[in-house]
Parts: structure tokens; C-alpha cells; sequence
């Protein structure tokens, strides 16, 4: 698996890989590439911070952030050292480990187990103590192995999901053609700035 190109390149070769944590394996179905200091939906859009550190180290490190005060979401560190980029793992299939991602998701049907970034990180008990570790260690608690590789024909792309401004044209999600645990796509919406009466 090479994993230290430009993350838009990366990106659909990750489509088919396959996670292991916690008794729990899940094919990709789903990515999305963020290019770091140049891409304004990058967290690491503003430079490094000690949340984006792991961005700027060597491809293969898992990048897991907190959103909504409420969801852990995986990335793949991608491209070369000390450049900042990765790649969010948004989707998947869980195919081993039902119980155990059920365990985690008791509501949840199985095409939805890992459907959506929030979902996936629940399903295989990702949180961020995950941070930074190596995806591509053997002996690491959380692995990314190389799985069937997509037929290039299969794979779609298009905008990135909740992404405004500059960047929201990109098209930088990919996603496997057909395939039910893709999420749905929901594009950016504004934010309206309240008034405050005088």
C-alpha cells in the first residue's frame, strides 16, 4: 500500500482496503482527500497545531479527531514526511465482527453499522486514543490492510460532504459505484449569524 503520494491520488486507492480494530474488520467503501496547507477544508489549512501534528509526520499514521462535541473521526496520514494531508475514512462495510460492531451500534442495521465517518470509528471502538498510531504495523491495535482493489471503473468522485467556500467544489470523495454503505451526500450549509436586538 503506498500511502506517500498526494492525498487526491491516495485516496481511491484506499477504496477496498480494509480496517481491523477490536474484533471488528471493515472494507472501504468510501474516502475523502484533504490536502493540507493548500486545501481549505484541511484542518491543516492554518498550519500546524498540536491537533494537526500527526498531519505533518510519516504516511500511515492514523489522524483522529473529535467533531459535533460528540463523534471521533479516522484519517490516513498521507504523502510525504513533514507535508501535511490525509485521507477520512468515511464509510465502509463491516465484514467481520458483526457482534461486536453491533455491540457498539445496537440500533443499527448492517448496512449502516459503518456508514458514515462517526458510525465507522463507532463500529470498530475508535476514539482518540488511536491518535497517531502506525495503521500499517502489524502489531498495531488498529490496521489498514490492502483488500480486493476496486476496479477503477467502479469508483465515482465527487464534491466533499459539508464542505464550503473554496474548497467546495473539490471533487476529492471518493466512492465505490453502487455499493449501499456509502453515505448520503449532504452538502455545506451556511451558517446564519444571529442578531442581537439593542
Amino acid at each position: 500500500m503506498i500511502l506517500d503520494g498526494p492525498a487526491a491520488e491516495v485516496a481511491p486507492t484506499l477504496l477496498g482496503a480494509v480496517l481491523h480494530a477490536n474484533d471488528v474488520a471493515v472494507r472501504l467503501s468510501e474516502v475523502e482527500a484533504y490536502a493540507g496547507e493548500s486545501d481549505p477544508g484541511s484542518h491543516a489549512f492554518r498550519g500546524r497545531t498540536p491537533r494537526t501534528e500527526v498531519m505533518f509526520g510519516a504516511p500511515g499514521r492514523a489522524y483522529v479527531y473529535f467533531t459535533y462535541g460528540m463523534h471521533w473521526c479516522l484519517n490516513v496520514v498521507c504523502g510525504p514526511d513533514g507535508v501535511a494531508s490525509a485521507v477520512l475514512l468515511r464509510a465502509g462495510e463491516v465484514i467481520d465482527g458483526h457482534d461486536a460492531a453491533r455491540s457498539r451500534r445496537p440500533r443499527s442495521s448492517d448496512r449502516d453499522l459503518a456508514r458514515g465517518p462517526a458510525r465507522l470509528t463507532k463500529a470498530l471502538g475508535i476514539d482518540g486514543t488511536y491518535g497517531g498510531v502506525d495503521l500499517l504495523d502489524p502489531a498495531s491495535p488498529l490496521r489498514l490492510v490492502q483488500g480486493t482493489r476496486v476496479d477503477p471503473s467502479c469508483v465515482r468522485t465527487g464534491p466533499r460532504v459539508g464542505i464550503g467556500g473554496a474548497g467546495a467544489a473539490t471533487p476529492w470523495r471518493f466512492w465505490v459505484d453502487g455499493e449501499p454503505t456509502v453515505s448520503v451526500y449532504r452538502p455545506a450549509v451556511a451558517r446564519r449569524r444571529r442578531t442581537v436586538a439593542p
